[in-house]
């Protein structure tokens, strides 16, 4: 049995997601936490998150940035990185 690399991109990011948000109750706390924990990095308030601004502050968010930024617009959303946590 072989994996495309889709699959093991896949499995990566859900990996590097299991270990980047500690195991929660709920999805509503593990959601909180992320926003939390966004708001705090989100330096200039503006609702994004930049490469510079997760680098110092969400690590692993930092190491898999361009994972979570599908659509390369070189800022990462809560709503994204909720939604990589969701998978």
């Amino acid at each position: 049995m072989g994996f495309s690399i889709a699959n093991l991109c896949l499995i990566g990011a859900a990996a590097f997601l299991f270990l980047a948000v500690p195991a929660y109750a709920d999805e509503a706390s593990r959601n909180k936490e992320i926003q939390e924990r966004f708001a705090k990095c989100d330096t200039n308030r503006d609702g994004k998150l930049t490469m510079l601004e997760a680098k110092g502050c969400m690590p692993r968010i930092y190491d898999h940035f361009n994972r979570i930024d599908e659509q390369g617009r070189a800022y990462v959303t809560v709503t994204q990185i909720q939604a990589i946590a969701d998978r």
